[in-house]
């Protein structure tokens, strides 16, 4: 039975998980994000109180 062979499928699996973690990670970390990110405030920002009419 030719598919209980491993010495095909055995080079297949080495070579795809070789594209996965050399080639698949520099195009992925190679991105840029469009906008530029922007460092938030350490202050809680100030909620003013809303006065309902009906109270």
């Amino acid at each position: 039975m030719p598919q209980l062979d491993p010495l095909p499928w055995f080079s297949i699996l080495v070579f795809s998980w070789l594209i996965f973690l050399t080639i698949i990670p520099m195009k992925v970390l190679g991105h840029t994000f469009p906008n530029e990110m922007t460092a938030q405030s350490t202050k809680a920002p100030t909620m003013k109180t809303w006065n309902w009419p009906w109270l």
